[in-house]
């Protein structure tokens, strides 16, 4: 197995390069590869004992965040590295200011885990919730390097829970991390099953990540202006499936407000969501001379501030759903609010969560949706009922970056 392992980690760095010339991603990707080591090289200073902190993108940076930042505020004696496997992670995160080094992971080959473990010589790591690399586990586990997976989820259909040879050296990998920080008490069970239980349940850190930026979030008086005292329902990260059922009920519903913040901003996807719309729209860059209160939808073409718009919102739409999956249902439930979306959520269980507290609904056709929203936009008492609900499951949920840490530093 570690033959064929090998073998698919040339093929994907093969193939990444051979793309380059036609894909902005696969371009960024293997020149960010090349730049790792020398920026390396160059910018390593031992002075301080190191934490590895990996993110495989920008979803899983936002689990990591609450816990470098909660590692810089309380444990100032470590430097952080910080390190992505995607671009649209490392791109976007760059210049994060509260990491001392960050830079993509180099692909995992023996002679490269060998190079960047001698590099950086950690302390701990922390890998966050998905990534298994087979090579950095084993040289990290052979020099007694703890490794921590935080967030971490597993589900009985893995690989990991099955029987045969390829799932047995996939479950070997598993006996490398020091202790498994697990989002619920199924993960534990299955992790159990199989001998492993050194894993505590302390759900997501996530909820932590949320909560800070609801309690530091950006006053906008342009959505408060559109809003005008009325009824307002934002979708967020929306695609062209989510906007053209959102779009059905605007029709049927004139007097309704509508944000949409479209997970792509460019500006001609912007032009495509305009000309479906029955009415004229008002883009936010341009709202500033606009009559907004008499406007029915505004669209957020720009980005960084829908965790704030949500604030303003009676009800979110979080989109994602008809595609591979939901975006971030929690940065709008942590405003108290019902929270909607497509059928793809199961693998979030954030949004299951949700959805069994009666909090979150998922729909799948025009109908459904609108039948859904014109409940809760006339039933004030079930939207007081789900606001309960809502502060209930954070106030349940958050702390799991503390339970870490104290567990990790071995604090009281």
């Amino acid at each position: 197995m570690n033959f064929f392992y090998q073998l698919g980690i040339f093929f994907y760095l093969l193939a990444a390069r051979i793309l380059a010339p036609f894909n902005i991603k696969a371009r960024q990707f293997t020149r960010g590869q090349k730049a790792s080591f020398p920026y390396l090289e160059s910018k390593i200073n031992h002075n301080r004992p190191i934490i590895w902190v990996h993110c495989a993108s920008l979803g899983e940076f936002e689990q990591g965040r609450p816990l470098i930042e909660h590692i810089k505020k309380t444990q100032p004696d470590f430097q952080v590295l910080l390190s992505f496997f995607s671009p649209s992670g490392y791109e976007i995160r760059k210049n994060y200011d509260q990491a001392d080094y960050i830079c993509y992971l180099p692909i995992d080959t023996l002679k490269n885990a060998k190079r960047f473990i001698e590099l950086v010589r950690p302390e701990k790591v922390f890998f966050i919730k998905y990534e298994f690399w087979f090579n950095y586990m084993n040289l990290l586990n052979a020099k007694q390097i703890p490794l921590y997976l935080v967030s971490a989820i597993f589900r009985k259909e893995q690989l990991f829970f099955k029987s045969g040879i390829k799932a047995k050296w996939y479950r070997n990998i598993l006996n490398k991390v020091t202790h498994f920080f697990v989002q619920t008490p199924e993960s534990a069970r299955l992790l159990a099953e199989i001998g492993l239980k050194n894993s505590t349940v302390t759900g997501d850190t996530r909820f932590d990540r949320v909560a800070e930026i609801a309690a530091n979030y950006k006053e906008l008086p342009l959505v408060e202006t559109f809003k005008d005292g009325q009824q307002l329902i934002v979708a967020g990260s929306s695609w062209a499936p989510d906007e053209e059922k959102l779009i059905s009920f605007l029709k049927q519903n004139p007097k309704t407000k509508l944000i949409f913040a479209p997970h792509e901003v460019k500006a001609s996807n912007i032009k495509r969501l305009k000309e479906q719309l029955p009415t004229p729209a008002v883009c936010y860059s341009e709202a500033q001379d606009k009559d907004l209160a008499s406007a029915q939808v505004l669209i957020v073409d720009t980005i960084g501030i829908l965790s704030s718009i949500y604030r303003y919102a009676d009800i979110a739409y979080i989109g994602g759903g008809f595609g591979v999956g939901i975006h971030n249902t929690l940065e709008a439930a942590i405003y108290n609010i019902p929270v909607i979306f497509g059928p793809n959520y199961q693998r979030f269980q954030e949004a299951v969560n949700l959805k069994e507290r009666g909090v979150a609904f998922s729909i799948a056709t025009s109908e459904e949706l609108n039948t859904i929203l014109t409940q809760l936009l006339t039933d004030s008492s079930q939207r007081e009922s789900i606001s309960k609900k809502c502060r209930e499951f954070m106030a349940e949920n958050l702390g799991a970056t503390q339970q870490v840490t104290q567990k990790v530093f071995n604090k009281k």
